[in-house]
């Protein structure tokens, strides 16, 4: 006898077949979200952790649109300033692993634990990296009261005058300061450092005279020594730019063993899936690759630096220690 089920019956068993069913879809998310499945299913956000209109809110604004059609989706920028870039970053670092909250930082991210005292994160811990973005320059530049033409020639008014000269960064910390106190090291020769909120402040004083010196971001300096209010003595580089071909590197217009560059590089918390971190590191090598992404780079003074997360760890492996030595052995202090 074939027994008929009651319409209470039915709703039962169908409650009960659609819990089973929610239940399985609960115990397969984690899995699929390990396997990067439907990845991404929403908007990325991509964390700056600097104010709008620096070189790395520049950099992520340049890559999100290519990034996100090789992706297959969209990264939207949230700018989170504050302690260096430690605020931002640690606002990715405290974030759900699931490949929504990445950030891009400049090369602070390797010098910001040995400058700061108590750091809120573990760079090689709290982190994981997706992959390098670009490098760009920064170039010397000095007023039009200083008499100095060349490189040469400022490294001899140095030195006859130690203590003399002073030079303006963006603050305690900033490229800005590093790559001065780097020029510093290498030359042997004191600068009166005078720290500012931001690079624009500190290249208006150097045109004015305030500061005889600083070491700005090549594509935002340009304007200015292109219409004669800068002298640009050397980019830092390893390579001349062609924003500023005519311009040497520091190294080869008369202080060998001198390099500065500020690279940008991308990241996830800790334990973002593997095939999440890797489809993110596709797909950014992907953009980097297009005509159309190197051609802005290029007008700005950017290279493109395609890795793999392997590299771009070990890139920070390798400069962490560096940077530490050197803000031990001058006493740098984020203050």
């Amino acid at each position: 006898m074939t027994t008929v089920p009651t319409p209470r019956r039915r709703l039962a068993n169908a409650t009960v077949a659609a819990v089973a069913a929610a239940t399985l879809a609960l115990l397969a998310a984690p899995a699929a979200l390990a396997q990067g499945a439907g990845y991404p299913g929403k908007a990325i956000k991509l964390v700056v952790p600097y104010a709008p209109g620096g070189s790395a809110d520049i950099a992520a604004r340049m890559v999100t649109d290519e990034w996100g059609k090789a992706l297959g989706g969209s990264l939207f920028i949230e700018n989170k300033g504050g302690a260096g870039g430690n605020i931002g970053v640690d606002m990715v670092a405290k974030a759900q692993p699931d490949g929504y909250t990445i950030g891009l930082q400049t090369v602070s991210l390797a010098i910001n634990p040995a400058l700061t005292a108590r750091m809120p994160y573990d760079t090689l811990k709290d982190l994981a990296p997706i992959g390098m973005v670009a490098s760009s320059q920064h170039v010397l530049v000095v007023n039009n009261a200083v008499p100095a033409k060349n490189l040469k020639e400022l490294l001899a008014l140095l030195k006859a005058k130690p203590g003399h000269y002073s030079y303006g960064s963006a603050g305690p910390g900033s490229t800005f300061h590093m790559s001065a106190e780097l020029f510093k090291a290498v030359a042997g020769t004191p600068i009166v450092h005078i720290p500012y909120r931001g690079g624009g402040p500190a290249m208006i004083d150097t045109m004015s005279g305030q500061v005889a010196m600083s070491f700005p971001v090549l594509s935002a300096a340009q304007p200015h020594v292109q219409v004669g209010k800068l002298r640009a003595l050397g980019v830092t580089g390893t390579k001349r730019s062609a924003l500023m071909p005519d311009v040497p590197t520091i190294a080869e217009a008369g202080l060998p063993g001198y390099a500065f560059e500020t690279w940008f590089i991308v990241f996830a918390p800790a334990g973002t899936p593997r095939p999440i971190i890797e489809r993110l590191n596709t797909t950014l090598n992907q953009a980097l690759g297009t005509p159309a992404l190197k051609e802005r780079m290029a007008k700005d003074g950017f290279d493109p630096i395609p890795s793999t997360p392997e590299q771009a760890r070990a890139r920070l492996e390798t400069e962490m220690p560096q940077w530490a030595k050197l803000i031990k052995e001058r006493g740098i202090t984020a203050e």
